[in-house]
This record gives structure tokens, C-alpha cells and sequence, in this order.
């Protein structure tokens, strides 16, 4: 009893959060709303025996990549105004490919069909195997799915690649670091042991003279007016 209530506790908060990570004006407020939809499905996760996935969830996703989307949503200068210019510009495109995605849910779900043994294994943490969670996900995807494991990891590194060359940029009079010819430098170039406490004078190093402080100037007038003044 506790653990249905728990899970439909869960599971309506997680919708309610999925609903206000798209209906949010605010992208940061979007960001928060997905962090609290991470959690809600790691509770899930836990209330159905799962605890390898529910912490991979909260490690993963909520300590990484939906703290990643928050740096960089706070970050950016985002003109709100001009998103709501581009949402208005796109929402007939955005409906069609959301009708065709739920099209597409509702033919799965419909030709969707549990096992004769659902009713049994349903509420086991780890149905006909003696060994952990973790030790059985970690054969199912080191063993039966070594290759699409390996594959999806070649995908994320030429997304990872794609990101850095789309964000590279040649700046021009930016001074970078010449390896090569720091390498190859000629023989002349030595090191040299420099006494502690040396000055710059036994180094060999000038330091250019200091200008000399300006003399007062005294007013031609106002002495020539004393010289008269004495004279007579």
C-alpha cells in the first residue's frame, strides 16, 4: 500500500514537472523543472528495485548534464522576446512532428503486450538470477550488446568532435604557442646559473635612466621689477 502510493506520489509529480519543462517562459526555470523530473524518475527507479539505474540518474544526469544546461542557460544572453518571435514561426512545423511522434507512441503502445509471467516477476528486484543488478546489466551490455555498446560510445565521440569544430574559430592576431620552433632552437640559446640575490647590474641588464626632476622656473618679470626696485 505504501509503495503504490509512493509511486503514483512520484509519478504525478514527474509529470507535472515534465509539463512545466516545456510550458516554462523562463529557460532556467525550465532547467530546474528537468532537475526535479530527474529525481522523481530516480525515486521510481528505486520504488521498482532498480538502484544501479535510479543513481546512474541522479550521478549522471542531475550532477552533470542538467547542471551543464543551467551554466549555460544562465550564461548566454538569451532575448526572450526573439524566442517567442521564432516559437511563433515554427509551431505549425513543431505540430506536425509532435503529431507524428505521439502517431508513432500510440502504435506501440497499442501492439504492446506483457508476458504470461508479468504478474509474477513484476514486483521481484531481480527476476530468475542470483546475482546483483548491477552485475546483471553490466553482462546484458558487455556480453549480448558489446558492439551497439561500443557504437553508441563512436556516436557521442563525432558528436563531441562535431561540437569543437563548429566552436572553433580562427581569431586573427591572436599570438599561440610556436612548439616547433621552440624545439628546434639553435645552440646559442643556453641556460644560464643566476647567483640568488644577483642584481640586474651583474646580469648584464639596463634599466633606462630616470628623468630628471624639472628645476622651478623663477618669472623673468617679477625679478627684473626687484633689480629696479633696488637700484633705486
Amino acid at each position: 500500500m505504501i509503495a503504490a502510493l509512493a509511486f503514483y506520489l512520484f509519478a504525478a509529480i514527474l509529470i507535472a514537472s515534465a509539463v512545466m519543462v516545456v510550458t516554462a517562459r523562463n529557460p532556467v526555470h525550465s532547467v530546474l523543472f528537468l532537475i526535479l523530473a530527474f529525481f522523481n524518475a530516480a525515486a521510481l527507479f528505486l520504488i521498482a528495485g532498480a538502484e544501479f539505474l535510479a543513481m546512474i540518474l541522479v550521478i549522471v544526469y542531475v550532477g552533470a548534464v542538467a547542471v551543464l544546461f543551467l551554466f549555460v542557460v544562465m550564461m548566454l544572453d538569451i532575448d526572450f522576446a526573439r524566442l517567442r518571435e521564432g516559437f511563433q514561426r515554427y509551431a505549425p512545423f513543431g505540430a506536425v512532428v509532435g503529431g507524428i511522434l505521439f502517431l508513432e507512441l500510440v502504435l506501440v503502445l497499442g501492439s504492446w503486450s506483457f508476458a504470461d509471467t508479468a504478474d509474477d516477476l513484476r514486483l521481484s528486484p531481480n527476476p530468475g538470477a542470483s546475482v546483483t543488478n548491477a552485475e546483471a546489466l553490466g553482462r546484458i551490455l558487455y556480453t549480448d550488446y558489446v558492439y551497439l555498446f561500443q557504437a553508441s560510445g563512436l556516436i557521442l565521440l563525432v558528436a563531441m568532435i562535431g561540437a569543437i569544430v563548429l566552436t572553433l574559430r580562427d581569431r586573427p592576431g591572436t599570438r599561440r604557442q610556436n612548439v616547433s620552433a621552440q624545439v628546434a632552437r639553435s645552440g646559442s640559446i643556453s641556460l644560464e646559473k643566476v647567483p640568488v640575490g644577483a642584481g640586474v647590474k651583474e646580469l648584464g641588464i639596463r634599466r633606462p635612466p630616470e628623468p630628471e626632476p624639472e628645476k622651478p622656473k623663477v618669472a623673468h618679470g617679477a625679478g627684473h621689477g626687484q633689480g629696479h626696485g633696488g637700484h633705486h
